[in-house]
């Protein structure tokens, strides 16, 4: 296993690459807890560096959830950091604001922070993007028990000169609980954004599209995303979760997730490719249903992934 903590549960992660270290930053939580549901509304950001994406040091806490009440109140969930053209990092994070004790209902929002250095982050007390509840499902506009507003991937677009961010988010319209999409906003300086409506439709058999990335491998865009066996339904229903994958073109642009594949079944989660310093893609990802369906953590050691014949990602068997 790449990383694990003893006495946490490790589960979603992000990377940054500076050119000398590889920055992990993964979610983890107390196994004090006594039940591994219970990781995610007590998620916080944990930062670990590497030389090779297997040996990694521990650095803990990157920074800590917000003050009770606030967007980031309850915990701190996944997110991804890019370099701005100033030259500082920025961390684009969710922010979760559970409503109960005793209820899973929550409110997701988008938050940023910022450093120099990849240590020391500076968060900034709002959210930079909340759920258009005139283009997305919202809290109470659906029997769905959450604002699906996570997970962002941002990325810069040279074509059209913007920022654009990827987000998991829920369509107004269409049949319960099929409603899964990807949300889509741009900005100009990486700190007003816009939301635009989403790129896909609902009814493609997910509830959900968790842990979006977006990544060139040898000229080919590729979109990769999480959904368990729980969450598909429709055509899907009772078929195999776990990482998916499709070819894609230029995005922003409409996308078929109609056509997404499996990558890797749900033993393993919210996968993210990371390339070597010789330019080859290794796929990372978070210990899902370990023995007897229950949750495991900790991230596995990176898989080599490649192309195959019909243009779809696989997991090379070399």
């Amino acid at each position: 296993m790449a990383f694990h903590l003893p006495d946490h549960w490790v589960w979603d992660f992000w990377l940054a690459d500076d050119g000398d270290l590889y920055h992990l930053f993964y979610l983890h939580a107390p196994k004090a807890l006594g039940n591994p549901d219970l990781r995610h509304r007590n998620a916080r950001i944990g930062h670990a560096t590497s030389t090779d994406m297997i040996t990694w040091r521990d650095h803990g806490l990157a920074f800590d959830a917000g003050a009770p009440g606030s967007f980031d109140g309850s915990a701190t969930w996944t997110g991804c950091v890019v370099k701005g053209p100033d030259g500082h990092w920025r961390m684009f994070y969710t922010g979760s604001r559970f409503l109960s004790p005793d209820s899973n209902a929550n409110i997701e929002t988008i938050g940023l922070a910022t450093s120099s250095d990849l240590f020391t982050w500076h968060k900034q007390p709002e959210p930079v993007l909340s759920a258009n509840g005139d283009l997305y499902e919202t809290l109470g506009s659906s029997s769905w028990p959450e604002e699906a507003w996570r997970d962002p991937w941002v990325f810069w677009r040279e074509a059209d000169h913007r920022w654009h961010m990827l987000i998991t988010a829920r369509a107004k319209n269409g049949a319960e609980p099929d409603r899964g999409i990807m949300g889509h906003a741009t900005s100009i300086d990486l700190e007003t954004w816009t939301a635009l409506p989403p790129m896909g439709a609902a009814g493609s058999g997910f509830a959900h599209l968790e842990v979006f990335q977006l990544i060139d491998i040898d000229g080919q865009n590729h979109l990769l995303f999480c959904c368990d066996r729980a969450k598909l339904c429709g055509a899907r229903a009772g078929s195999a979760g776990g990482i998916w994958s499709l070819p894609v073109d230029d995005l922003p642009g409409p996308v078929d997730f109609g056509k997404a594949r499996l990558l890797v079944d749900e033993r393993l989660y919210a996968g993210r490719i990371a390339k070597d310093r010789q330019g080859r893609p290794w796929l990372l990802a978070f210990n899902n249903a370990g023995a007897a369906g229950r949750f495991g953590g900790g991230i596995c050691d990176p898989l080599p992934i490649e192309t195959g014949a019909d243009g779809y990602l696989e997991v090379s068997a070399s």
